[in-house]
């Protein structure tokens, strides 16, 4: 029976690490950190929570079912699970966070060297879709060039960066301000959610298992296990990163004061921690962190539609990079004014998925139970999706309780959940 090496395992560690550790990933704690202030740290527990916790989770979840979503979400009914599993493939996939990738590392990392000119865009989306092509078209080969190669350079170019920020004091916290000063560990669960990382969790389950059984281990077992490991080991490293950043942003009120998002903090530290080499430090190290992130995103989806649809695996690595590269030259602001909504109408009936598929087995008859649960919480979550995206909603929902905190899917949730498992539990 074929089985991992030690360095397999940790350099498929590395790899789920990478592939979750974004452009986003690195400029959003630094913000919290400067807004939370003196409650950095109960906001960073918050944060830790759904940004590490979850994603976590899901990756051992869908170890248990082979990296596949729509076994895990396989209670709901056939046409509801691939309907979920599509949509949660075309959003993280050439809908919104591939093209993201190219457009956010070209605005923090290249845009100050080459101007905001669509043309200036387009000809570097084209040169990193190239990439994440030539890489892709071999998923067999990705444990070598991400695990091996790429991983290792992202990693490296992390650590340097989070010692700067613990050996490099920069100032004192400022005050906390907004929802901090009440309730910071509410407040960054809530923004540790929103980094979508458990959505990004169940496309990179495959990619997870593709590349254990592309060692020729075929295991069931096995598999689940070398998952399981390689989150494990991905959750340390998204910890630590995740806390140096929290450090970082916690010291830049001096360098970054009332900064607008993290990329400005970013950029003031990396100066003042580095000198002009900080700009080109920090250009390559998110290049290198979208990219690798590109790659697993890319390599996940055209697996999964190549499977549904038995159209080549190589064909779709194709269709889905041209179609990201359309997407990416729209431009950050309209991406995200797009996706914010959307995501948010389909995380919660993703959670709820995940979640529920642990009890799966104490229910009598599963589909009963988490059916009707993430049909509540997709409705709900549409609601939140709704007022996202600008639009005035009744009063009533605009009351629901953590409405304000976009989880007013929870609370309806837990209830049908009560519900439907005690009836589950007394029917013959």
């Amino acid at each position: 029976m074929t089985s991992l090496r030690t360095r397999d395992i940790v350099a498929l560690g590395f790899m789920t690490f990478a592939l979750f550790i974004g452009a986003g990933n690195i400029i959003f704690p630094p913000i919290v950190a400067q807004q939370a202030g003196e409650h950095v740290w109960l906001a960073a527990l918050g944060f830790l929570i759904t940004a590490v916790g979850l994603p976590v989770i899901t990756i051992i979840a869908l170890s248990r079912v082979e990296g596949s979503i729509q076994a895990l979400s396989s209670p709901l009914g056939k046409a509801a699970s691939i309907l979920l599993t599509v949509v949660c493939y075309l959003a993280v996939g050439p809908l919104f966070a591939t093209p993201r990738t190219a457009t956010v590392s070209y605005e923090i990392g290249f845009s100050s060297y080459f101007g905001n000119e669509s043309g200036s865009l387009l000809i570097y989306s084209i040169i990193y879709f190239a990439i994440v092509t030539v890489v892709s078209l071999y998923p067999n080969k990705i444990l070598d060039t991400v695990g091996y190669f790429l991983s290792p350079i992202k990693i490296i170019a992390l650590v340097i960066l989070g010692v700067a920020a613990v050996m490099i004091p920069a100032s004192n916290p400022p005050a906390a301000i907004d929802n901090y000063i009440t309730s910071p560990v509410t407040e960054g669960i809530v923004n540790g959610y929103l980094t979508m990382d458990t959505l990004g969790a169940l496309v990179f389950g495959i990619v997870i298992v593709k590349a254990i059984t592309s060692r020729g281990v075929t295991d069931k077992k096995l598999i689940t296990k070398y998952a399981v490991n390689a989150g494990i080991i991905s959750g340390i490293g998204l910890t630590l990163v995740y806390l140096s950043l929290f450090k970082l942003g916690l010291g830049s009120h001096d360098i970054a004061p009332n900064a607008a998002n993290g990329a400005i903090i970013l950029h003031a530290y990396v100066q003042h921690a580095f000198g002009d080499m900080g700009a080109y430090f920090l250009s390559g190290m998110i290049f290198i962190a979208c990219m690798v992130t590109a790659i697993g995103l890319t390599c996940a989806c055209a697996e999964y539609f190549s499977s549904l649809t038995k159209i080549p695996y190589k064909i779709f690595v194709f269709i889905l990079v041209g179609f990201s590269l359309v997407i990416s030259n729209l431009g950050l602001t309209k991406l995200i004014a797009v996706s914010v909504p959307v995501l948010s109408a389909i995380y919660p009936p993703a959670i709820s998925v995940i979640m529920l598929s642990f009890c799966a087995s104490f229910f009598k008859k599963p589909s009963h139970v988490i059916a009707p649960v993430t049909l509540v919480a997709f409705i709900f979550g549409i609601f939140d999706g709704i007022k996202v995206a600008g639009f005035e909603l009744p009063v009533l929902l605009q009351n629901l309780p953590l409405s304000e905190q976009n989880l007013a899917w929870f609370i309806p949730s837990m209830i049908v959940l009560l519900i439907t498992a005690v009836i589950d539990r007394i029917r013959n």
